[in-house]
């Protein structure tokens, strides 16, 4: 699935299922939820926090899903065409950071 279709398929899913868009506002505040939830898991898996007995099977898979589900719906309302924005910026961080990680020191 490209970007164009998981806006579609967003889209197509609050139509269906859901009454309408939450509004702009709402969505950011949704979507901050989401990334925090992200970064608990990350935090306590990766990190040097332990893990919670709750928090062991939690999916961070699911979890990014619910954070791009977010960005796609604020994508949408906002009448963003995510798939030519990211085209955009990736062509813009690769002109700019064509060398620059390879001297990183601290990368290596």
């Amino acid at each position: 699935m490209n970007i164009h279709n998981a806006q579609q398929a967003v889209d197509e899913w609050i139509n269906q299922h859901g009454v309408r868009y939450f509004n702009e506002l709402t969505n950011m505040a949704q979507l901050t939820e989401e990334v925090g939830e992200v970064a608990r898991i990350i935090a306590r898996r990766y990190g040097e926090q332990s893990e919670k007995e709750s928090d062991k099977y939690a999916d961070l898979g699911e979890e990014l899903a619910d954070v791009v589900f977010v960005v796609l719906c604020l994508a949408n309302q906002t009448g963003i065409n995510l798939e030519e924005a990211f085209q955009k910026k990736l062509d813009k961080k690769s002109a700019r950071d064509h060398d620059r990680h390879h001297g990183n020191s601290k990368l290596k």
